[in-house]
């Protein structure tokens, strides 16, 4: 039960620090978040793969409570990174860089271990939890290699191997190669934000002149809409925006 806890409060806590920056306009490094706590079949793998004696399974085996945080570029891990740091509702136990010292497999992330309070009915109990930030496309290789595992019992055939090997190198080739557009990337990311926004409006204020009785009037802004959604730009979307406004105000008086 703490770890479902942990899991479930440290997930709403880093979705809604990307709410936070799309709130305030701002680029996240944070592209989505997910959790799970390990099933109990496979603690127990995993306590005799290590021999790890039951009654030192919660200070020693530390992934029992996972959250991933997904990026879209190689440097908004680094600012994941610090953001972590920079908490004061969880302390840092240790960190591994497998992105600058990735595994012989090809295996890319950067794993930090903490330690998180969880407040139960009967009391605060501090249990040991493991963060995980990639990218995107290592996140893709990691699940690949996941499920490998899983169906040849870590036995990977050397010719699968060597395969997934060529696939995490040229994952990060990718990785490195998105991050000399970046910068248009996001551009393109916040434009259609700004669009989208707009559109959002626009579609309430059509609402707005329904419920004035202007349902003619509203069609016909609806039909510009629909155009300047295909071909129009942001400016086009404001002018009509404005227009729809101006008739509101009108016709309310």
């Amino acid at each position: 039960m703490p770890y479902q806890q942990a899991v479930e409060e440290l997930k709403i806590k880093f979705k809604n620090m990307r709410k936070e920056y799309k709130c305030r306009n701002e680029y996240s490094p944070i592209e989505f978040v997910t959790g799970r706590v390990k099933e109990v079949s496979s603690i127990l793998e995993k306590v005799k793969k290590f021999n790890i004696p039951m009654d030192k399974i919660e200070y020693e085996l530390e992934d029992i409570a996972g959250i991933r945080i997904m990026c879209q570029f190689v440097d908004d891990i680094t600012k994941v990174v610090n953001i972590i740091r920079k908490r004061k509702d969880l302390s840092i136990v240790y960190e591994k860089d497998y992105i600058t010292n990735a595994k012989e497999s090809g295996y890319r992330s950067y794993h930090i271990i903490i330690r998180y309070p969880v407040n139960l009915s009967i009391g605060c109990k501090e249990i040991i939890a493991e963060i995980q930030i990639r990218t995107l496309g290592m996140n893709f290789w990691a699940t690949a290699e996941h499920s490998l595992n899983y169906k040849y019992k870590q036995h990977i055939p050397s010719n699968i191997k060597t395969k997934l090997k060529q696939a995490a190198d040229t994952a990060y080739q990718l990785d490195e190669l998105m991050m000399q557009i970046k910068d248009e990337i996001k551009d393109a990311q916040r434009l259609f934000g700004v669009k989208s926004n707009i559109v959002s409006n626009i579609n309430e204020s059509l609402v707005s002149l329904i419920s004035l009785g202007k349902v003619k009037e509203s069609s016909n802004y609806q039909l510009q809409l629909t155009t300047l959604i295909e071909i129009g730009d942001i400016n086009q979307l404001n002018s009509l925006l404005l227009s729809i406004q101006r008739d509101i105000d009108k016709y309310k008086k």
